[in-house]
């Protein structure tokens, strides 16, 4: 019978221990690695994704909106005078000339307006004409006083001459001598007197016929905003064009002032788009664009930049340079694109789909293989409608996903198949 001896059950327990101890510290080791590695990459299928190059040379800045074609003359008519529409000659569509009757209005209160302002004018006219004969008339009775009173002067001034010189040869009297002296002054003084009342009688003529003849032209020009007032019922286009817009229907009845229709000339176009206020600052006026009408692209400049903004967008007017294509008319939808700059050797690339300009965002850069892409912290500046300047994180020849990766947020690195 063997007899275990205490060293040798010493140094198996010490092994276990020792191999116990060992496991257990691979086993952390092991844990350890695992917890420490990446996890695996999403897979992306590459046709799914918007890939770009980036690329150092001239960037061409753009801006981009919707707008339409609006003509730039137009005209609306409105109403003169309150009234009926009676009847609508003309419909929307058809060419007119500045004397084209577009609708009728009938009002008979005008009619009778029209009738008493002219009977005004004529009852004016013929007081006027009578109050001229009877100041004439009275003008000759001051001039004919006048003309009595000069002869008497006259006459005076002659007896007092001829008084003189009887009296130095001694045959009149001192006495009368003195009497037609006085006589000649007096009359003399008479005299000055009538042609002092004459000249004011004239002022006063004038002034009473200037009176009347302003009270005429009143009462005349009443007349005529009365008879073109009637006339207005009649309403005309007032230019050549196209009718655009009839805005009233038979038998309604409008007010003084209200639209009634618009005539455009359709030959004279130009565009205005809505941009968004975030690409609008660095509009300026005589800035190059081109108008798409989806039929043609029309070259243009920028003639004039709304100071509002409304519903997020500014309207910018856009001059035509060029003919109208076929099919071109007013209120057609177009796209426009305004030239802002060009940037000569600048590094850009297209724009990323969440990129604005200015800002720092998360693109993936693919490795050289082209099979996995990295999130890499990109700096862009200067933006387009289609590239946007880069300022930090890439170098030319990269390429990146532009569209959006917001679904991977959650990675640093997906794998392209």
């Amino acid at each position: 019978m063997d007899i275990l001896l205490p060293s040798r059950a010493r140094q198996r327990r010490i092994r276990r221990i020792a191999i116990a101890v060992g496991g257990a510290l691979v086993l952390g080791l092991v844990t350890l690695g695992l917890s420490r590695l990446k996890p695996a990459p999403p897979s992306v299928e590459r046709a799914t994704v918007w890939i770009d190059t980036v690329k150092r040379g001239e960037m061409l800045r753009n801006v981009r909106g919707v707008g339409t074609l609006v003509p730039e003359e137009i005209r609306w008519i409105p109403a003169v005078t309150e009234g009926r529409v009676e009847r609508l000659v003309l419909q929307a569509g058809t060419r007119v000339t500045p004397d084209s009757v577009i609708l009728e209005l009938t009002n008979p209160e005008l009619t009778l307006a029209v009738q008493d302002a002219e009977s005004q004018a004529k009852v004016a006219r013929a007081q006027l004409t009578e109050l001229r004969v009877r100041l004439a008339s009275q003008r000759l009775d001051q001039q004919a006083v006048l003309a009595r009173v000069e002869s008497q002067c006259n006459q005076a001034r002659l007896k007092a001459e001829a008084n003189e010189q009887l009296a130095v040869e001694g045959l009149v009297p001192a006495i009368d001598l003195k009497i037609a002296r006085e006589t000649a002054i007096e009359t003399a003084e008479q005299l000055r007197i009538e042609r002092e009342r004459l000249a004011s009688a004239n002022e006063a003529v004038k002034a009473q016929l200037d009176a009347k003849g302003m009270e005429v032209e009143q009462k005349e020009a009443l007349a005529r905003l009365k008879r073109s007032q009637l006339d207005a019922l009649h309403v005309r286009a007032g230019m050549a064009g196209v009718l655009q817009l009839v805005a009233v229907e038979v038998g309604q009845r409008v007010a003084p002032g209200a639209n009634l229709a618009r005539v455009a000339q359709p030959a004279r176009l130009k565009a205005v788009v809505k941009v968004p206020e975030t690409q609008a600052k660095d509009i300026q006026l005589g800035q190059r664009a081109s108008i798409d009408t989806r039929n043609g692209v029309i070259p243009g400049h920028v003639t004039r930049i709304d100071p509002a903004v409304n519903e997020g967008t500014v309207s910018v007017d856009v001059g035509l340079d060029g003919a109208l294509p076929s099919g071109a008319r007013p209120d057609l939808t177009v796209d426009g694109t305004i030239e802002l700059e060009r940037l000569a050797n600048v590094l850009h690339v297209g724009r990323p789909a969440q990129g604005q300009g200015d800002s720092q965002v998360g693109l993936f850069r693919l490795d050289p293989v082209g099979k996995i892409a990295s999130r890499v912290k990109v700096r862009l500046g200067r933006a387009s409608v289609s590239s946007i300047e880069v300022v930090d994180g890439l170098k030319e020849g990269d390429q990146v996903i532009l569209s959006d990766t917001s679904a991977w947020d959650a990675f640093d690195r997906i794998r392209l198949e």
